[in-house]
């Protein structure tokens, strides 16, 4: 396909039987309907996007209206360019959906990740935490010692510690197409997906395919 993807939402995992009649576990996507509410020409802006918009809200202020005026008026929740190799392909108010991605084919899904607050070095990098034996009472999760005492003197940048996890943008690579649902606009991928179900996910064809 010409445009490199499509925006969407995660709605859950499930399982699935592909055509060789193995059972997958999957993520299902809603990738559509997504509407085209912008071109990006190389000769005006210096490279080919297309702007898509996805979701819909109730109100929308004056500039936002204006600008998807072109899309048909739609209350679109969500914008974001994706690049393609012809833009002439493209239309505004164009109407586009899972039939873009083909069975087998892999996708790359970003999303933002689940907040897990603040958390200690045992759940946020696997530590392993100090004895459990000989009256250490207090040490099972500590994360030891963090820096060296006369040299260098300080803690290195970088070091691990407890600190915020999670709530950030995340990208899962090489997810396989296993099934598709042009009539719902879902799509199904192998294996897990960042973010809660519900979230705005981001899903391109992978440039980078890893066997």
């Amino acid at each position: 396909m010409s445009i490199e993807g499509l925006l969407g939402k995660k709605l859950g995992t499930a399982q699935v039987f592909d055509e060789s009649g193995r059972l997958r576990g999957v993520t299902a996507l809603a990738v559509g309907p997504c509407y085209v509410t912008q071109l990006r020409t190389p000769e005006r802006d210096g490279y080919s996007a297309v702007q898509l918009g996805f979701g819909e809200k109730k109100r929308i202020n004056k500039p936002e209206a204006g600008h998807l005026k072109a899309a048909g008026g739609k209350n679109l929740r969500h914008l974001a360019e994706f690049r393609t190799s012809n833009v002439a392909d493209h239309s505004l108010g164009e109407q586009l959906g899972a039939d873009l991605f083909e069975l087998g084919e892999r996708v790359d899904v970003s999303a933002r990740s689940k907040g897990r607050g603040f958390q200690g070095g045992v759940k946020r990098h696997g530590f392993r935490g100090g004895p459990k034996t000989h009256g250490q009472s207090d040490r099972h999760r500590a994360p030891g010692a963090i820096g060296g005492g006369t040299d260098p003197g300080r803690v290195f940048p970088g070091t691990r510690m407890a600190g915020h996890m999670g709530d950030r943008n995340v990208t899962v690579r090489n997810l396989e197409v296993v099934a598709r649902n042009d009539e719902a606009n879902v799509i199904f991928v192998a294996g897990s997906v960042p973010g809660p179900k519900g979230g705005l996910v981001r899903v391109r064809v992978t440039k980078k395919v890893m066997q």
